[in-house]
């Protein structure tokens, strides 16, 4: 299998960067990207020593190294440009340039914009949020009236990781429910939920993906075993169904996606943007 090394190269944290060139990564198969994240290159003499551990990689590894930069500075993306050997990818230059021409603006050029707290509100937003997603999570806190959404659905479906990413990229307010033996073994909606249902949104996944995340967690238990597995899966599906609550397979979903998906379907406003 071919192996590339990729750079994510940033004035700030690399968060962009790295998201952005994962997506565009994703869209080859069949070769292996080794990951390095240089944040923070902020001086001259920080991009001097980044081009050179790049250059290093190049000579080693025979093959040019591949750079995702948002670099905002003109002075530090052209050390790389002109020295790096390696295929400089420029998120900034490739956008910027255009709408400069589109808005006959000067762009700033001030690195850090878009991490920064330059939105106090939307800041505020997004650690309420957060903070009502931890309150709420797995059952726990019960304040399902200030909820946007309430995810439903058996243990390690997705449903924790799906709440928090909802919350602080967009605001939502989001809880979620763990349907357990009793529950399913009943088959019906839990009382806390009966209230609430127009707010719920059932998390599903495969058996053979569900146990084998289980099995990492707690191997050769009761917990993870296909019978149980399948058992949890079948009850939680015909419990979504006797309810009319919507619901998303995650096997084969990022947490991007299923939130996504998850807002889409359900018209919920989202108070944040990315």
């Amino acid at each position: 299998m071919s192996r590339r090394t990729v750079f994510f190269v940033s004035d700030q944290t690399g968060v962009t960067a790295e998201t952005m060139g994962h997506s565009l990564l994703t869209q080859f198969e069949g070769l292996e990207f080794r990951a390095v994240t240089l944040p923070f290159i902020s001086t001259v003499d920080k991009a001097e020593e980044a081009v050179r551990r790049i250059n290093r990689a190049a000579a080693e590894e025979g093959a040019r190294p591949i750079i995702f930069s948002t670099l905002v500075q003109d002075e530090l993306r052209e050390i790389f440009v002109t020295r790096a050997n390696a295929l400089f990818l420029d998120f900034f230059a490739a956008f910027v340039g255009p709408l400069e021409a589109e808005l006959q603006t000067r762009s700033t050029h001030r690195a850090g914009r878009a991490h920064g707290i330059a939105d106090l509100a939307a800041y505020t937003t997004r650690i309420n949020a957060t903070n009502y997603a931890l309150a709420n999570d797995d059952g726990a806190g019960g304040d399902y009236e200030h909820a946007d959404v309430i995810l439903v659905g058996v243990s390690r479906s997705g449903k924790t990781p799906t709440c928090l990413y909802m919350a602080l990229q967009y605001g939502i307010f989001a809880a979620n429910y763990p349907l357990t033996d009793e529950d399913l073994e009943a088959g019906t909606l839990p009382a806390r939920l009966e209230a609430h249902r127009r707010k719920l949104y059932g998390l599903t996944i495969k058996p053979e993906r569900l146990h084998q995340i289980r099995s990492e967690r707690r191997p050769e238990s009761r917990y993870a075993s296909r019978q149980q597995v399948q058992f949890e899966l079948r009850a939680a599906e015909a419990l979504f169904q006797r309810y009319g609550i919507p619901v998303i397979d995650t096997t084969e979903c990022s947490i991007e996606e299923i939130a996504s998906r998850i807002l889409n379907n359900t018209g919920i406003e989202r108070r944040l943007r990315p």
